[in-house]
């Protein structure tokens, strides 16, 4: 497997943020009651993610180490700044369902993470495929999340509702239901993974 492929295999899959890796919990739990709140946070981190790698990686050798981590600050907020003001114009429903926790982007671990073990130590095209991967992994993981959540709370995904309401399950809506669905989905997902290993 060329290194590229291994880089992005790594991020679905070896290192799931969702699931192998557990960070980045604070919009994992909050936002995956559906599972368009899930691609909708998934995808807008993934953007960060991908274009903050860049630029960090850009400028890996010019930024002396005592500003590092306020300079990668700093690159993540624009790029957050960004997709709000992308979703608030072309999305707004979007926007006003994931409220504050896109913000809070900012301050997410798993950005921050790829930004200090991986960005500032490789080059700009395996820095952006690290970006996309591990976005694609985290949106993998909510999206699987909310799916779940919203059809045994709701009875319905994506706004097509297929099981009655005497179905339903508000449990799995609340934020109890969102700790036993991602305990349960992180068992399911590492018991398969483990198996193809």
């Amino acid at each position: 497997m060329s290194s590229l492929g291994k880089i992005f295999k790594n991020g679905i899959i070896d290192e799931n943020p969702t699931f192998v890796q557990v960070i980045g919990m604070c919009p994992t739990l909050a936002v995956t009651s559906s599972a368009i709140n899930g691609i909708g946070m998934g995808l807008s981190t993934a953007v960060v993610l991908a274009c903050a790698n860049i630029v960090i990686s850009l400028l890996r050798k010019i930024v002396p180490d005592k500003i590092r981590i306020p300079c990668f600050i700093v690159v993540i907020a624009t790029f957050v700044t960004i997709v709000q003001m992308a979703l608030k114009a072309y999305v707004p429903a979007l926007d006003k369902a994931l409220g504050l926790y896109i913000p809070l982007i900012v301050v997410n671990c798993l950005i921050l993470a790829r930004a200090e073990s991986f960005a500032c130590k490789n080059g700009p095209g395996a820095s952006f495929v690290d970006g996309i991967a591990m976005g694609l992994g985290f949106t993998l993981g909510l999206t699987i999340l909310g799916a779940v959540r919203e059809i045994l709370g709701a009875g319905s995904i994506f706004g097509f509702v297929f099981l009655p309401e005497t179905l339903n399950t508000l449990l799995f809506i609340l934020p109890p239901g969102a700790f036993l669905t991602l305990g349960f989905l992180m068992a399911v997902f590492n018991k398969i993974t483990k198996k193809k290993a």
